[in-house]
């Protein structure tokens, strides 16, 4: 099996180099690149044969910081999957990192197990948060033209509890016994009814709406 490739930017040597060796030794991974900005990070990608799977995204950098480039990477490299990794806990930096694109966000003072966990989950079922940006997420998120009076049919309500779990949408449609196509039209039919455009957006309308608890 090969390895997931990783690109790091982080304008501190110090923390780079020093998550750099953490990851080379998880096994299921392999660092690309260290950069130093998201300016570097656009010139990797748009030279470079070897596209990385994940990015791992600090957000205060110089020239180019982490909400600008992974909004270029939104744009023109969609399958890359962005994972901040930040200091930044203030809620509007927080919100701009997910609404850039960023499939999870965590705080460097993390134990190095929470990483590995979210660098697998991310990779697997295409985002991850933990508690604590969740609970940011749901003090803050306020969408005044949410829509009203919103009437879920059940299997659609047994389909956005399940994305709050760890399985990925293959594994989902396994449990509901559904074909992939149909449950893609579940997906579909939940994101326009909820005004909401990826996974991050029903897990969060989910436990904001106490449909789950966790």
């Amino acid at each position: 099996m090969n390895p997931i490739n990783i690109v790091i930017v982080d304008d501190h040597l110090l923390f780079s180099q020093a998550l750099n060796g953490l990851v080379s030794n998880f096994e299921e991974f392999n660092v690309l690149a260290v950069l130093n900005n998201g300016k570097e990070l656009v010139d990797y990608i748009s030279k470079e044969n070897t596209l990385p799977e994940i990015v791992l995204m600090d957000i205060q950098m110089p020239i180019m910081n982490g909400i600008e480039a992974t909004n270029w990477l939104k744009d023109t490299n969609p399958e890359i999957k962005v994972l901040a990794l930040s200091m930044e806990c203030d809620e509007s930096t927080i919100l701009a990192m997910l609404r850039a694109g960023a499939k999870g966000y965590l705080l460097k003072d993390i134990h190095p197990n929470i990483l590995h966990q979210a660098l697998n989950q991310v990779n697997s079922s295409g985002f991850y948060y933990t508690d604590n940006i969740t609970n940011t997420l749901l003090k803050s998120i306020h969408k005044p033209d949410k829509p009203k009076n919103i009437t879920l049919k059940d299997r659609e309500l047994e389909f956005l509890k399940l994305t709050v779990s760890e399985k990925t949408y293959k594994e989902i449609a396994e449990v509901m016994c559904l074909s992939p196509k149909t449950l893609e039209n579940y997906r579909e039919s939940l994101f326009e009814k909820l005004d909401v455009k990826t996974r991050i957006g029903l897990v969060i309308y989910a436990i904001k709406e106490k449909i789950v608890i966790l």
